[in-house]
């Protein structure tokens, strides 16, 4: 199987990780305006288990080192199947309610908060887990983000009296989110043998551990969508007729956000062998930056803000730069 040989090439997949966990959501962005997110998510979740099955049996399967895929598979013991697939049921959770945050109150909110949490918890308890890396510049990493998600906050606060109240239920989407999303890679990494070039028995490769957190992904979406559908957050119930409604092109923005997600887990599951989980989740989550820059600029979530916001704003991309540099400096 494919595997990274040294910590600049796990920096530059964490870099990837970055774009496609930041822009996935600008597909949610481009189908029908009509097309609800609970329809929406079904084809998210699809193309996530598509690329990652793609993605095992060509890379997962190549080359001599590691253990190739079919046969890692056939081997690994049901413990650690079960925490993979723990990692994607906790992962859906989270994300099914980003993506509903998303829906509510924007990229440029909901990233920036569920995300940075997201980033904060998942550091903390990846390091402790392994703890990897210098803390105090880690650690001092996580701090500048929080302090980009405060102004952040503050920086919504002070839209539009009548915006605030029509997507305040998102902003709480997007905590909630944030603090359940830190949780799941930890189960992830700890489903795999450590040194991807040495396969350890009964201990899944990166490649299979990624393919079963996308079918626990899969199997929860049966309880927590079809929930959702029935009861949304906003607007009427939304039914399985309603899904097969939809357009091509909605069908089609769907399933490629997902491959976009999953091509970003990938590789941040493939960097943490060089980089430690806890850098490669936390820089991976720089994803909030890139979609706070969608949001933000191409979007236009804050058009007409009072004055003062856009300084906010911008205060909030430069502290979460910094942060991220702190992060990727404490290997």
């Amino acid at each position: 199987m494919f595997i990274i040989d040294n910590y600049t090439t796990a920096v530059i997949f964490c870099v990837i990780t970055m774009l496609a966990w930041g822009s996935w959501a600008n597909t949610q962005k481009l189908t029908a305006k009509s097309w609800r997110f609970e329809l929406f998510y079904w084809d998210y979740v699809l193309g996530i288990v598509f690329f990652s099955l793609l993605f095992a049996v060509s890379a997962g399967s190549m080359g001599l080192e590691g253990r190739a895929f079919f046969d890692d598979i056939s081997q690994a013991n049901s413990e650690n199947m079960g925490s993979a697939i723990l990692g994607g049921i906790l992962f859906n959770g989270a994300n099914i309610l980003l993506v509903a945050a998303i829906a509510l109150a924007g990229m440029s909110v909901a990233f920036p908060v569920g995300i940075g949490l997201a980033l904060v918890v998942g550091v903390i308890v990846n390091y402790l887990d392994a703890p990897v890396g210098d803390s105090t510049l880690l650690f001092g990493g996580v701090t500048l983000v929080v302090l980009a998600i405060l102004l952040n906050a503050n920086a919504y606060r002070k839209l539009s009296a009548q915006r605030q109240k029509a997507s305040t239920k998102g902003l709480i989407l997007a905590v909630v989110a944030g603090l359940l999303m830190g949780l799941f890679y930890k189960y992830v990494a700890n489903s795999m043998f450590p040194d991807f070039s040495n396969p350890i028995d009964g201990k899944l490769s990166p490649y299979t551990a990624v393919f079963l957190f996308s079918l626990g992904i899969l199997a929860s979406n049966f309880l927590f969508n079809s929930i959702l559908m029935r009861r949304p957050f906003e607007g009427a119930p939304v039914s399985f007729k309603n899904y097969f409604e939809g357009t091509s092109k909605s069908h089609l923005m769907g399933f490629l956000g997902g491959i976009v997600w999953c091509v970003g887990m990938s590789f941040s599951i493939l960097a943490s062998d060089k980089a430690g989980p806890a850098i490669s989740y936390g820089l991976g989550q720089g994803a909030t930056v890139v979609a706070a820059l969608w949001g933000i600029f191409v979007w236009k979530e804050f058009k007409g803000a009072p004055k003062g916001v856009l300084l906010m704003l911008n205060a909030m991309l430069l502290l979460y730069i910094l942060g991220l540099g702190l992060i990727i400096a404490a290997r």
